[in-house]
């Protein structure tokens, strides 16, 4: 890269949570700078967080308009080359638009929009402009579940039979929307979230990683949808028999009401020959069990891993890379695809593995369709898009 790409930024003002994470994966490889930011919808809130991150008050602007609007007229050595949304929800496909009409690419939190026809729309903007689109499902920019979806994909599984994803939290086992907790308030309500709040929440990040690794799709599924914590307006627990479309069967199970869980994601896929195990609090470990042999135990760093495993590592064995670093591989992986496109190159398959605007419609088609399922007498439904 002969310059870092300029970022701009909407949301993820002083105190949210995930505003701070994208900055700070964003920034981890020198590729990406902090150019401007219309940080929140308050102007005083907007301003201070451009000033506690040192951007000159010029770039500091109170609404996402007048962010594409003026950055667009600056000259292409001084205009920010791309958008980072990290809004709630409902706050995504208007800013998405915009900047991709106004000619810049967009890095976008999860769920993609607010809903399934929301995302469709923005779907279809990416294939006429042209531009590229970047969903941060954090898990999939892990090196050991790189080197997973590199093992279903060789075939050294043999045939996918089965598939077993759960994502536990205990974050929300009391009703902490309604003791001041900012993050709970909006995710548990229907007006910022949308039509599921567990599903919507991590049980898409549990669907992308069941699809990613197994190189497979959702084709039908059965859901129960559960709202625990009484006085809670979105689900807050669920569980979903899966059918892929290779014949393979699967269950997912994301629940906010595990009581002292922190962030148990877990992923087990089962083929003809073998398995592969992956816990998200245990990153570098990857465990390949074989029908015939001792298990084996896949660690990051090391010499044996795919070349996708070794694009997304950045530290020598033994030295443990977690949620940032995965994070910031997504940031890596479309700021470098972004450069050879500038510089009129043809970007490597490394680079081009990351979560686009496809996976973000069938994001939220799948909330869409557990939400259905949930709802319906029916035992089984199909996977609508």
């Amino acid at each position: 890269m002969k310059r870092k790409l300029r970022m701009g930024m909407i949301g993820g003002g002083n105190n949210a949570f995930i505003g701070a994470i994208h900055r700070l994966a964003a920034n981890m490889d020198g590729l990406i700078e902090l150019s401007c930011g219309a940080f929140s919808s308050n102007p005083d809130t907007a301003k201070a967080s451009g000033q506690s991150l040192l951007l000159p008050d010029n770039r500091v602007y109170t609404s996402y308009e007048d962010m594409i609007m003026n950055e667009r007229s600056l000259s292409e050595t001084e205009r920010m080359d791309f958008v980072s949304i990290v809004t709630p929800n409902h706050a995504h496909i208007g800013p998405a638009l915009m900047a991709l009409d106004n000619g810049f690419h967009v890095v976008i939190e999860k769920p993609m929009t607010f809903t399934l026809d929301e995302a469709k729309q923005l779907q279809q903007k990416v294939k006429e402009t042209g531009l590229t689109l970047a969903l941060t499902h954090t898990y999939a920019g892990y090196p050991m579940v790189k080197q997973a979806r590199e093992m279903v994909k060789s075939g050294a599984l043999g045939k996918v039979r089965k598939i077993y994803v759960e994502y536990p939290q205990g974050w929300l086992s009391q009703l902490s929307e309604k003791e001041g907790n900012a993050q709970a308030a909006w995710r548990t309500d229907p007006k910022r979230s949308g039509k599921s709040g567990c599903m919507g929440d991590i049980g898409t990040h549990a669907a992308h990683l069941a699809e990613y690794v197994s190189g497979l799709t959702i084709t039908q599924l059965c859901a129960d949808l559960n709202i625990v914590v009484e006085g809670r307006a979105l689900d807050d627990d669920g569980a979903v028999l899966l059918r892929f479309n290779n014949g393979a069967t699967g269950v997912l199970m994301a629940s906010q009401v595990a009581a002292g869980e922190e962030n148990a994601l877990k992923l087990r896929i089962y083929g003809e020959k073998g398995g592969i195990e992956w816990h998200q609090m245990e990153p570098n470990t990857l465990l390949v069990k074989w029908l015939d042999q001792p298990t084996q135990v896949y660690r990051a760093g090391q010499s044996y891993l795919s070349s996708f495993a070794k694009f997304n590592t950045r530290t020598p064995g033994g030295h443990p890379e977690g949620y940032i670093e995965a994070f910031a591989n997504i940031y890596k992986a479309f700021a470098l695809t972004l450069d050879a496109k500038i510089s009129g190159n043809v970007p490597t398959a490394e680079m081009l593995d990351f979560p686009g605007v496809d996976e973000g419609v069938r994001g939220m088609a799948f909330i869409e369709n557990v939400v259905a399922s949930s709802q319906s007498s029916q035992k089984w439904t199909s996977f609508n898009i």
